[in-house]
């Protein structure tokens, strides 16, 4: 499984994914990961560039920060996350938009919203973020009270908004409000969102909602369950070595620069679980 994974990196994945796969499997050291990471990053302390593939254009959007974020967390590099702080302060009011109007005039995915209003889709994974490497920041707190009350209110959802909560309350330090409120999100997930008629690029697997067995959404499955979504995610990788994501591929260019990510994210999940060394 690894050797097929490695040589679907080398053959289509971008300069940043190689370094990263290396860095995950391979014992490359992180310097590299951080310098490509570091060419996408914009002088007002955002990211751009199609760091994430569905924004195209140079400026600095959350979606780039978000995936920054990610990686900065994972290569513990967290020196680099002030100039972010200082850009989310300026941009987000009452939430991080999905989208700034900065945006629309370059290409972009036609789902992203480039209307500058805050959401909890965004804001729950940018503090998630934060919280997993341990940063202290005042807008940091404003925006954790932000996740706190929507996420209190919930009693609908989708499972991409359904994700970014659980990332929030795998992070957050309040532990056993976390706990709590962890208790009735699976509820709802169990209730509304697994069920048949989900579109399949809207779809969540148990695997995506526990991506290691430290998540609290690992206790919303059954072993039975969470072993059936493992074997799915092994059978899910392509003949090429690589995983496909599910949702549309809106321009050429973007099936091959999102595949090395969810290559990359399936090898993490299976290693977390012990199905890969």
């Amino acid at each position: 499984m690894i050797e097929r994974a490695r040589s679907f990196m080398w053959h289509n994945a971008r300069v940043l994914e190689q370094r990263r796969f290396e860095f995950l499997f391979d014992g490359g050291p992180a310097e590299p990961v951080l310098t490509a990471l570091l060419a996408y990053r914009n002088d007002d302390g955002g990211y751009g560039h199609a760091l994430e593939p569905d924004g195209r254009g140079p400026t600095s959007q959350p979606l780039h920060v978000l995936s920054a974020l990610h990686l900065l967390g994972e290569l513990g590099a967290s020196v680099h996350v002030p100039p972010v702080l200082d850009w989310l302060t300026k941009i987000s009011n009452n939430g991080v938009p999905f989208g700034l109007t900065s945006g629309r005039d370059y290409p972009h995915a036609p789902w992203i919203e480039m209307d500058g209003q805050g959401c909890l889709l965004l804001t729950a994974q940018v503090v998630s973020a934060l919280h997993k490497m341990k940063i202290s920041h005042p807008w940091l707190d404003e925006a954790t009270e932000y996740c706190w009350r929507q996420i209190d209110g919930l009693t609908s959802t989708h499972p991409y908004e359904a994700n970014a909560c659980r990332m929030f309350l795998d992070e957050v330090p309040d532990r056993r409000r976390a706990e709590e409120a962890a208790e009735r999100l699976g509820r709802i997930v169990r209730e509304q969102l697994v069920l048949d008629g989900i579109p399949e690029e809207e779809a969540h697997k148990p695997h995506d909602f526990a991506p290691t067995p430290t998540s609290l959404a690992r206790r919303w499955y059954s072993d039975e369950e969470f072993a059936r979504s493992l074997d799915e995610l092994v059978a899910a990788q392509k003949e090429d070595g690589g995983w496909d994501f599910p949702w549309a591929a809106w321009t050429p260019v973007t099936r091959f620069e999102w595949r090395p990510i969810v290559t990359i994210d399936a090898l993490l999940k299976l290693k977390a679980y012990g199905r890969i060394s």
